[in-house]
This record gives C-alpha cells, structure tokens and sequence, in this order.
C-alpha cells in the first residue's frame, strides 16, 4: 500500500514539474541578454571652431570583401538578433515604422542638400523585369517581375570624414560625417558594368541606429559588439581615394595601378606625421 502510495506521489510530481517547465518561457541561451537593449550612443565631445587647429577632409572606400570587414557584410540573411549593415541601413530608410529611422539623401552631392522619398530609394534598389507568358488563347503576354533589393549587392562604402586637432584636449581625431552604399550593377548578360552609389546617409544619425545591432565578435560571444562600436574604435579596414584639393578631383584621375594605393598611404601617412610632428621626444 505505501508503494503504490509513493509511485502515485512522485507520478504527481512528476507532471507539476512538466507543466511548470512548459509553463517557462523558453530561453535560447544561459541567461537573459541584456546589455544590447540597454546600449546608448557615447555622444561627441563638444568642439569649438576656435579649438580646431588644424583639420582635412578625406573620402575613403569601404570595402566589405576585406576579411577584417566581414561582420559588417555576413550574415547576407537575418538569422537570431544579426543582420548585415546594409540590412539595416534599408530596412531602417525605406521603412517608416521602424524602431529607429534614416534620412537618405541625394548622390548628386555628399553635402545632404536632397532628401530622397521611400518612393525614390525603393526605385533606385528595385528592378522590375518584364517576361512573356501565354494566356488562354495562346499569346505571349508581358507579366512584370520585381527583383527586389539584394543586401548582399552592396560590397563598398563610400565615407566622408574629418581629421582634426583638438587644442582643448590636444589630440587628432577623426569623425565620420557620411556614408554611402554602392550597389554593383550588370548587364542582362551577368557581365560587371560598374558600381552605382545609392544614396549618402548623414553619420550621426545613422549612429543611433547602429548601435541596436550586434555584430559578429570571433574572440567572444559574450561581448555584445555593436555596428556602433566598430565605427567607434574604427575597427575596420578602408583606403583614401580622395582629399580635399584645389581642383577638387580624385586620386584616380591623376594615378592609375600601384601609384594610386601609393598616394593613398601617401595620404594617410601625412597626416600621421603632422600629429607626430607636434611632439618633442
């Protein structure tokens, strides 16, 4: 009689905790993740124009392929809480009722002088191809397909920035005032016929909404790195192909192979020797 009695106990216990488990919330993970939810963006130091010692423009190619730029490129598909930047970047200017918003701006100059409508980007990333099926009666017919926009398309960046010396704090600095996407475009045939740039992005803005991001960190996955912290500790790889300059032109258009990466170390070597140059050792 107590062992039926006892197997009749724990068989009740048994479902108690069955249903409280289901009654769980199921956590894909160990714990609870949450210092993603709770990431602020660190604002810029205030600067005054009287601070400002010296400063240059300089643009520079992002190029996603390199292999230190991979999490910003992978993954091409959403998967968990990752997306790609580039992802982001449309779902966040084409969709007005996302968490956080960016203004697109026109590519007829990196100056953020025309704003472009949800319309106006959707027309410029989308393609609409037209093929010919047969009806009832037997004739072809032209059915229109949209294409639509392919994340993974976008292979480089174009960014506009500032290097500084600050007289306040005695430092250089360098700050990202734009970004822009460029879409590889083809011909019907598949053959490459160069690059199309979509549309700039005004950096500060855009901040705010990379920094709800995480990004693949290979030395550990409880480090919840952020598209805002690359750009923040300039994680990334990039090269000059411009700089501010009397005839307003870029370094393609007077060096040509080896010379060009040249110039562009060239470059960023210039400046690097105008900090090192305000120092006695």
């Amino acid at each position: 009689m107590k062992s039926i009695k006892l197997i009749a106990g724990l068989v009740l216990l048994g479902v108690l905790f069955s249903n409280d488990v289901a009654a769980q919330d199921i956590l894909d993970g160990t714990y609870v993740r949450e210092h993603r939810v709770s990431k602020r963006v660190i604002p810029y130091t205030p600067l005054r124009e009287a601070d400002v010692m010296w400063m240059k423009r300089i643009w520079r190619v992002l190029d996603l392929r390199e292999k230190i730029n991979h999490p910003l490129y992978f993954p091409t598909e959403k998967i968990m809480d990752r997306q790609s930047m580039t992802q982001l970047i449309y779902d966040a200017v084409t969709n007005p009722a996302a968490l956080v918003t960016i203004t697109p701006y026109d590519v007829l100059d990196d100056e953020f002088t025309v704003r472009l409508t949800v319309a106006e980007v959707e027309q410029k990333t989308t393609k609409i191809d037209t093929e010919f099926v047969e009806d009832e009666n037997g004739d072809l017919k032209p059915l229109p397909i949209k294409e639509d926009f392919s994340p993974h398309a976008v292979k480089r960046y174009r960014l506009k920035e500032e290097w500084f010396f600050d007289n306040q704090k005695s430092v250089l600095e360098p700050r990202i005032i734009g970004m822009c996407p460029v879409q590889e475009k083809f011909d019907e045939m598949g053959e490459y016929k160069g690059e199309m740039p979509l549309f700039w992005l005004y950096f500060p803005e855009a901040r705010v909404a990379f920094a709800t991001v995480p990004v693949y960190n290979p030395k550990n996955d409880a480090e919840r790195r952020t598209l805002e912290d690359i750009f923040w500790k300039r994680k990334f790889s990039s090269y000059v192909f411009k700089e501010t300059n009397v005839y307003d032109r870029k370094i393609d258009t007077y060096k040509q192979d080896l010379d060009l990466l040249l110039e562009s170390k060239r470059i960023e070597h210039e400046i690097f020797q105008f900090e090192q140059d305000l120092w006695e050792y």
